[in-house]
């Protein structure tokens, strides 16, 4: 067997290894077991491996500092406090309550992330679903999953994503930014609502909501962990707008905020670390050293080529080809590692404005599909263990399916046509 032959089967049994969690081993397990099969077999140079992993040293910085911010959210009762108000305005209409949590969900990505939708709300929404007294709090939590990639390229900051598609100082300026991609979120975001909304309906209106709900307490602490996730917000719009990588700023918020809500509460650091989900670094380091041995086989250039040559010919046809192709790609490798691989190519293929755009709406809403799609269903899925909370592989592609396909091609169709 060839050497190109053996890195594609590892690639493609670490996917599926991610995806489908045999034994019931976790995601980063089959990560890390596939780039130490590469490199022990001797796929990938151990140097080369390193540089893979050194590749994601942003994307670690940005999610310890947002999985810190969103444990110490969590510990101060920040959420318990949100969920109350979010009752509250619900007024024991289970419609109402899930149409407010989409609306918190959208502002959450736009100017937090998708991480931060899958890291802060989720556990909020669960604490609002315990409040509110619902039966099954599934549906609601299914909002923090697809609003977090429905609404991930509104603006550069939505989706660290966004920043590899346009790396290398091609990042458009904010006006450009929204001229190409206002309408094609627009169309994402109420075409994901009312799809889930469908797919839901029948539990959502056999439910009930409670009505009587007592405003829970807000501590100085909590109000200092809600300020620093505002203060976090502008200061990624702010490093957004000069270019800046996002992960130094996040993680320095982060260890901040953190450090500043120990002080005065006089607690050990140890439960806050203890509430961080650490495997997620192993699993996206695994991950960015399959994608760099399989570029080692000259895919980036293949795929740049062809990009180039198609782009000539039909601009249009190759604009929803590649959306949807990549779409597709991120649902088998996680859209992170395929944005590296696609934005690579979109940059050496020199393409136009609309391509470029097609491949990240297919890297931002393409990975609804699969429950291991992006790295933000993943930490959602994360977050759901953490209640005791389940939802399979195949029951939550039953549901993507039917909220990705008609939210992608509306996406795309608009951006080839405006």
């Amino acid at each position: 067997m060839d050497t190109l032959t053996m890195t594609w089967g590892i690639a493609g049994l670490t996917a599926l290894g991610v995806i489908t969690r045999p034994f019931a081993w976790p995601e980063a397990i089959w990560a890390v077991l596939g780039a130490v099969l590469l490199v022990g077999l001797g796929l990938i140079g151990p140097n080369d491996a390193l540089a893979g992993v050194a590749k994601g040293i942003d994307v670690y910085l940005f999610l310890i500092g947002m999985m810190l911010l969103s444990e110490l959210a969590r510990q101060e009762g920040l959420f318990d406090w949100l969920a109350s108000i979010a009752t509250t305005h619900a007024k024991g209409s289970p419609k109402r309550l899930f149409a407010l949590i989409y609306a918190v969900g959208i502002m959450v990505t736009v100017f937090l992330s998708n991480d931060a939708t899958a890291v802060v709300l989720t556990p909020a929404v669960y604490a609002a679903c315990r409040v509110a007294k619902v039966r099954d709090p599934m549906p609601y939590l299914l909002i923090c999953a697809f609003i977090a990639n429905a609404a991930s390229f509104v603006l550069p900051i939505s989706n660290p994503a966004n920043l590899v598609i346009f790396a290398g100082g091609d990042m458009p300026p904010l006006s450009r930014w929204l001229a190409t991609f206002a309408l094609p979120s627009l169309v994402s975001i109420i075409v994901t609502f009312l799809a889930l909304y469908w797919s839901q309906r029948l539990v959502i209106s056999a439910d009930s909501v409670a009505s009587n709900v007592q405003a829970a307490p807000l501590s100085s602490s909590a109000k200092l962990a809600g300020v620093a996730l505002c203060g976090t917000a502008i200061l990624l719009l702010g490093a957004s707008a000069l270019h800046l990588d996002l992960g130094l700023p996040t993680f320095l918020a982060g260890c901040l905020a953190t450090a500043a809500v120990l002080l005065i509460t006089r607690r050990s650091p140890v439960e806050t670390l203890k509430g961080v989900s650490w495997s997620v670094l192993p699993l996206v380091a695994g991950l960015f050293v399959v994608v760099e041995a399989l570029n080692r086989t000259g895919l980036i250039d293949y795929l740049a080529q062809s990009l180039s040559h198609y782009a000539q010919a039909c601009p249009t046809w190759t604009a929803a080809a590649a959306g949807g192709a990549v779409a597709l790609v991120s649902n088998l490798v996680n859209n992170l590692p395929a944005g590296l691989v696609a934005g690579s190519a979109v940059q050496l293929a020199q393409v136009s404005d609309k391509i470029a755009g097609a491949v990240l709406i297919g890297v931002d809403l393409g990975p609804n599909l699969s429950i291991t799609g992006s790295l933000a269903t993943i930490l959602w899925l994360t977050a759901l263990r953490r209640e005791g909370l389940q939802i399979g592989a195949w029951a939550f592609m039953k549901i993507g399916f039917v909220v990705m396909i008609p939210a992608l091609v509306a996406s795309l169709a608009v951006l080839a046509i405006q």
